[in-house]
């Protein structure tokens, strides 16, 4: 029997597809998580893609501007993990989780912007989340991005409520 994925959102009318680790942009996005995250605690980078180009790239950033605190967040010490808060819930707790500004997803719509890169119908891919929030879904949708892609079994790899 098929167990379909309970995202904490999920659009009307709207999919998250799955790709290997091996696909071409999905490494793109990973390395981008790799080099630009400045959240270890959960690090994510985006790549748009048009056609077979990478257009925008984005990784989340970590609203601390205080460096002692900045580096107890790297070590995983977060008040929204401290309270159990489940994932895509009370962002406001922890800077450090920071809200949509800060994520891969807008960073990316935000880098496309810059480079004036038309993102009517990209495909965005993302590496290291499980699933996008609502706010970025809103911003997805609004830029023109068609369809969202994820890690196969990114739900299982990085669900903390798992």
């Amino acid at each position: 029997m098929n167990n379909p994925i309970k995202y904490p959102y999920l659009p009307l009318g709207r999919e998250i597809k799955y790709v290997p680790a091996d696909n071409v942009f999905m490494k793109e996005a990973e390395k981008i998580r790799n080099e630009l995250s400045t959240d270890y605690l959960v690090s994510t980078g985006s790549v748009i893609v048009v056609g077979d180009k990478v257009v925008a790239r984005g990784a989340n950033q970590a609203n601390i501007k205080n460096k002692k605190i900045r580096e107890i967040h790297r070590k995983g010490i977060c008040v929204r993990k401290i309270l159990n808060v489940k994932t895509g819930q009370k962002y406001w707790l922890c800077p450090g989780c920071g809200d949509h500004r800060n994520h891969s997803e807008t960073q990316a719509i935000e880098d496309a912007k810059k480079n004036g890169a038309n993102i009517e119908g990209a495909d965005l891919y993302l590496y290291g989340h499980w699933w996008c929030c609502q706010p970025c879904w809103d911003k997805m949708i609004k830029a023109g991005i068609k369809n969202i892609y994820l890690l196969e079994g990114s739900e299982n790899k990085f669900n903390d409520d798992v």
